[in-house]
């Protein structure tokens, strides 16, 4: 249990709110001029906690099937919780916690049906612009994220993902589009969601699927790929700068934490050096340049990447004005793994800390683990920091009467709110905002679960899409409305 070391304070403009990613929740995949996603083709699977990274598994012949398949077929993000037709109910929920700001990401295939056309989608744009005027009539600022895991699916079928270069001229087309038809309507900013996400599932991240790359070692192809989301993401901040007056746009990084499992000076060294394999892509958007840990690692490993001049001016004129992660869990490191339990985590697998609780998945509670790496991360950038994914997954059970009962979500709430309050009254941290993963239930990422719940509001679907859609207030909702209301002061 998280004690907390100083009264519990935060800066009057602070941002509470709650993120959601439009694959998990949008559903309605071939409407209205929408293209088809890498995640309309990933299927669900059944398989253990232990396994999960099974989901991730994709080859030519699991897109063809996804491809050829029918709309009622197992493909749980074409559906999602169907949020494109019940935004403004979902919206109101939110506004009746008090939400400040909502983050939630834009579909590249609903803007351009094909990501090459000269023309967007108008029907998508309507979209968007009717949500956020939505989200403007409660006072609630919109984040939004440009690239939520779910590349078109032309990236893979007529390029080889983010491999091939073009696909930055694409992006930057498409980053245009919505600055100039969102601008006036969204301040907050964010180019790649959990951008180091490429090194561990290559296919949502950067639509790179592994068959089609048996002239080069997959490896470097990712290297490659990254490369170019680098200057991508450049020069759309570079670009939202100009298209947006007084825009913040932001990077956004999976903020996995290890600690090493021993004191012996292997498991430290095996800890740092996974600590800097998280951080490297971020270094590059805040610092505009390759630290050299990641240049001297392409080059040991053998591998050349593809370099434009203009890729080094691009990258420096084109750095973020804060910095966005995600925090679940903690896990532990060793130099040596035989023999030790592994628990189950955020996309990865790490050591099981024997001092920490796990959820049904796995997942270790830490909130004193946010609160070190909020020091690291303003200690590392000194830039204002926001936490735009936290949360915690479990099986909730709707009564008779239509209520759910969380209390384990609200004490998970209540300990890293203390751990945020100490980070920023006691470390000096800057943070702006905190906006919970799945403020209503969604597709899990990891698991493609519905099963597996975030949110604070109850959606009546099961794994396989059958329920009826309606929402429920869980008591969480309650909670989090009263934290909101005493600016975290009330827990």
């Amino acid at each position: 249990m998280y004690k907390n070391t100083s009264p519990l304070k935060f800066p009057n403009d602070f941002l509470w709110g709650g993120a959601t990613a439009a694959n998990q929740v949008e559903g309605a995949w071939n409407e209205d001029g929408k293209g088809m996603t890498i995640e309309d083709c990933l299927p669900y699977r059944e398989v253990g906690v232990a396994d999960f990274t099974k989901q991730f598994q994709f080859s030519s012949r699991d897109l063809e099937e996804a491809l050829t398949a029918g709309p009622d077929a197992n493909y749980p993000k074409r559906r999602g919780i169907d949020f494109y037709h019940h935004y403004k109910e979902d919206i109101k929920l939110f506004a009746e916690m008090g939400y400040k700001i909502f983050r939630m990401s834009i579909s590249w295939a609903r803007i351009f049906t094909d990501p090459r056309d000269e023309k967007p989608n108008e029907d998508g744009i309507a979209f968007y612009e009717d949500m956020f005027k939505e989200c403007k009539k409660y006072g609630i600022e919109p984040l939004v994220t440009l690239s939520h895991y779910d590349p078109p699916v032309v990236l893979a079928t007529k390029y080889r993902g983010w491999y091939s270069r073009e696909v930055i001229d694409l992006f930057e087309k498409y980053a245009r589009v919505c600055f100039e038809r969102f601008g006036k309507y969204v301040t907050y900013w964010l180019t790649f969601n959990e951008v180091d996400a490429m090194l561990r599932h290559p296919v949502t991240s950067g639509a790179l699927i592994e068959d089609r790359f048996a002239d080069i070692p997959f490896e470097q192809a990712i290297y490659q790929a990254m490369h170019h989301q680098m200057v991508a993401s450049a020069r759309a901040v570079k670009l939202g700068h100009e298209l947006v007056p007084g825009a913040q746009i932001g990077c956004m990084m999976t903020k996995l934490c290890f600690y090493p499992f021993t004191c012996k000076p292997e498991d430290n060294l095996a800890t740092q050096q996974r600590m800097r394999s998280i951080y490297r892509y971020v270094d590059i958007q805040v610092f505009g340049e390759y630290p050299n840990y990641l240049n001297n690692e392409i080059r040991n490993k053998g591998y050349v990447i593809q370099w434009k001049d203009s890729d080094e001016t691009d990258l420096k004129e084109g750095t973020v004005d804060f910095v966005s992660f995600s925090y679940y869990m903690t896990s532990c490191m060793a130099a040596e793994t035989e023999g030790l339990d592994m628990a189950p985590g955020n996309t990865v697998n790490g050591v099981k800390n024997p001092y920490l609780p796990s959820s049904e998945w796995g997942w270790q509670t830490d909130p004193t683990g946010l609160r070190i790496s909020l020091v690291d991360i303003y200690d590392r950038y000194r830039k204002p920091l926001f936490i735009v994914e936290n949360g915690l997954g479990e099986r909730d059970q709707i009564t008779e009467d239509g209520k759910i009962h969380d209390p384990y979500r609200c004490e998970y709430l209540k300990e890293h709110v203390m751990a945020m309050s100490d980070a920023i009254n006691e470390d000096g941290v800057e943070l702006w905002g905190y906006t919970w993963w799945g403020c209503i239930d969604l597709v899990s990422e990891s698991t493609r679960q519905m099963s597996k719940r975030y949110g604070f509001i109850y959606v009546d679907i099961d794994d396989y899409g059958n329920g009826t859609y309606n929402r429920y207030k869980k008591d969480s909702f309650y909670y989090y409305k009263q934290v909101i209301e005493s600016n975290g002061e009330k827990l």
